[in-house]
């Protein structure tokens, strides 16, 4: 139910952000964002009645406990065109390498 949950809410724009209301990374990727003209739809888990059930299926996503290191952040996580793209570290290195605008673009997050 919460893979559902998760995939309907990661589809309601072409770019979805799943944070905490205290994240400051999450603060840095939706600044970034924001900066690219991109108007992304936030969901703060710690606000969320389901919050920690969304929570878990991120980080199952992310591939939490499957070789990646002890306590990796499951937040933020950011979905563009409904595909998970990664935590901050990902999209960064999207950005720095040219590739996020693009990606934005063929999402229709981005007009120009």
């Amino acid at each position: 139910m919460a893979m559902d949950h998760v995939a309907r809410m990661a589809s309601e724009r072409a770019v979805v952000v799943f944070t905490a209301s205290n994240c400051s990374m999450g603060d840095v990727v939706t600044s970034l964002l924001s900066s690219l003209g991109v108007n992304a739809a936030v969901h703060d888990l710690d606000r969320d009645p389901r919050g920690m059930e969304i929570e878990r299926e991120l980080a199952r996503r992310l591939g939490a406990g499957r070789g990646t290191a002890a306590g990796t952040p499951t937040v933020p996580a950011v979905f563009v065109g409904g595909d998970l793209v990664g935590g901050t570290n990902r999209v960064m290195a999207l950005h720095l390498s040219g590739e996020l605008v693009p990606m934005l673009r063929n999402a229709g997050a981005l007009w120009l």
